[in-house]
């Protein structure tokens, strides 16, 4: 049987000094959930632009349902302003309020995610109130959760991390939010020691002890990921490419990740998938290159 996914969170433009791509870390896992074969909704909102028409047209042509990405007459649709001048300090400003920013509770937003499999959010999607009510009240209904945190300063607001963390089955972070939360909670041994796995150990044992998380993956970029899962570390050293960009790929790895994981793969078969998913992603243009699955297989060895 298909797997339901629903994602929920910031559909927007990443603009450029000459350039608009469309983004999201929310859209950017639901785009690749959809060409890995998976059943896919996407609850976020558009302003009613020219920029709302062409989010739209964009997601349309993977076929992804537009269904519960509702409308907005007041608000624009999400921009990112980057500033790219200095390529080893990019800069960027998520324009606020947007459209996204304002997304509303409804009852078909509610039983689309009752009715999921699996329901994906991260912590920059509710940076306004109205959004974090509506994530607040979805978070709640029996689903698998999973919590790509994705922190943007300054949109960190830790009490909100916290409270969604309560609701979180499966939590996904990269290496420096690792080091970010452990300095928050004040987790010994593991600041200045992220990719030691004693130290990762410590930190997640720290976390599904504090929280009803019961996994946690932490993406090492180029250097592969791991899952921590019943007080056990697997770990994948990735694979290494020629890369075009990474734009994108810790969302495409998540996509490897849930589409294994809801398939019933072991750690190490998930790991292999996602970091090929990640690898694959960082050897193409933008955030969600088109693909099929089984030319995708053949590209990554």
């Amino acid at each position: 049987m298909i797997k339901k996914v629903v994602c929920f969170g910031e559909m927007l433009w990443d603009c450029f000094p000459d350039f608009e791509t469309a983004g999201g870390a929310p859209m950017n896992v639901a785009l690749h959930l959809k060409q890995l074969g998976l059943e896919v909704q996407m609850i976020s909102r558009l302003g009613n632009d020219e920029h709302g028409r062409k989010l739209l047209d964009f997601v349309e042509g993977y076929d992804l349902k537009t269904d519960l990405i509702q409308g907005d007459f007041e608000h624009p649709t999400g921009m990112v302003l980057v500033d790219d001048t200095n390529k080893e300090n990019i800069k960027y400003d998520i324009v606020a309020p947007s459209a996204w920013d304002f997304i509303s509770l409804t009852e078909e937003n509610l039983q689309a995610v009752a009715e999921a499999d699996a329901l994906v959010f991260g912590s920059l999607g509710v940076r306004n109130e109205l959004s974090w009510n509506t994530l607040y009240h979805l978070v709640q209904q029996p689903v698998l959760t999973i919590f790509d945190i994705n922190l943007r300063e300054p949109f960190i607001d830790f009490n909100k991390i916290e409270s969604l963390l309560e609701y979180a089955d499966i939590l996904k972070i990269n290496e420096d939010e690792l080091a970010f939360l452990a300095d928050y909670f004040e987790v010994e041994n593991v600041n200045g020691r992220k990719n030691n796995l004693d130290s990762v150990k410590v930190f997640c044992d720290f976390m599904v002890a504090k929280y009803p998380v019961e996994i946690i993956c932490i993406t090492l970029g180029g250097n592969g990921a791991m899952i921590y899962c019943q007080g056990e570390i697997t770990k994948h050293d990735g694979y290494k490419i020629q890369v075009e960009d990474t734009i994108g790929s810790g969302d495409a790895f998540l996509s490897g990740f849930l589409k294994m994981y809801l398939e019933g793969k072991n750690p190490r078969e998930i790991l292999d998938f996602s970091c090929k998913m990640g690898a694959y992603v960082a050897t193409q243009q933008g955030g969600t290159p088109k693909y099929k699955l089984e030319e995708f297989l053949k590209s990554v060895e």
